[in-house]
């Protein structure tokens, strides 16, 4: 079956990879279209399997609601200029809605799901295709019920919100409250949601912290111990402020914490409202960067 540069065309536009590998795929299958695009879909599994082991800490985070269902999802790259591409983006906020949809149990089912006849591990082995770098589906969160999201600098920083409450989800005060705390989330980044959230072990190490920074006090170091525990006790106060959500201080209002805003708004609204949990995902938080170092490594070509 003959083909023409017509043909290489359209193929390039359906798959997005490069002209040459369309024109050899054309080759290869004799001019058929839909054997092209399957054969370039296997040279780019067998790219893909190469470039698997090289860093995707760009990327993006998106988030979804849909009838009372919740989902937030970090997507990776290679490169920044692909991660802000319109694709990509396209492609997390499609995963988020398969995740809100289909409730998987781990990453493993969640790339065996499917959506208009394709599976999410297809969609992310046809980007690939397109863009060639490395392309990972990192992590999600999944929550039902009252639920609120926040995206924060275009997919960097993404935030989703749990509240037990009688409102009705899209009533105005109670969004606005929501997404001032979900903001509070995404700006302070605490650990925990209140007191009773941090483990016991995370304490007893702070406690085991303090003193032996009070030791190496010459101030400190020969005060009785029962003194020495009031202190502890003291700063473990300010560790709870520090990490805990509805002990920080509301960022919009210094003079009350994120729990009294709740409390407050509740009030004003006839109905208690409670924060029962939350998410917060920073694209590439954890993932170590590669550092590339041109110099070295033109050097390293001169000899």
């Amino acid at each position: 079956m003959a083909f023409t540069a017509k043909d290489v065309q359209a193929l390039r536009e359906k798959t997005g990879c490069g002209m040459m590998d369309c024109k050899k795929a054309l080759v290869e299958t004799d001019g058929d279209m839909e054997a092209a695009a399957d054969f370039l879909r296997e040279k780019g599994l067998a790219s893909q399997a190469k470039k698997a082991d090289r860093i995707a800490a760009e990327g993006t985070v998106s988030a979804v609601v849909k009838d009372g269902v919740g989902a937030i999802v970090e997507l990776n790259a290679e490169t920044d200029f692909v991660a802000g591409g319109i694709e990509f983006k396209t492609l997390a906020e499609k995963v988020a809605g398969v995740v809100a949809d289909q409730n998987p149990a781990d990453l493993d089912a969640l790339l065996k799901c499917e959506k208009d006849g394709q599976t999410v591990e297809g969609m992310v082995q046809e980007l690939f295709l397109a863009v060639r770098e490395n392309i990972k589906v990192r992590r999600f969160e999944r929550y039902e019920g009252k639920i609120i999201t926040y995206i924060h600098a275009g997919g960097k920083i993404g935030v989703m919100v749990k509240f037990d409450t009688e409102l009705e989800a899209d009533n105005a005060e109670f969004v606005t409250m929501g997404k001032n705390i979900a903001m509070q989330i995404a700006a302070m980044n605490p650990s925990y949601l209140d007191e009773a959230s941090v483990p016991s072990e995370v304490l007893d190490k702070e406690r085991e912290v303090l003193i032996a920074q009070m030791k190496e006090d010459p101030k400190m170091a020969n005060k009785p111990e029962a003194v020495l525990g009031k202190i502890v006790e003291g700063k473990i106060g300010k560790y709870y402020k520090e990490n805990c959500l509805v002990e920080q201080a509301f960022v919009m209002d210094g003079d009350i914490t994120v729990g009294k805003y709740v409390e407050k708004t509740a009030k004003e609204l006839g109905k208690d409202i409670k924060i029962v949990s939350f998410v917060r995902f920073e694209k590439g938080e954890g993932i170590e960067k590669r550092v590339d170092d041109f110099a070295s490594e033109v050097a390293g070509m001169i000899k």
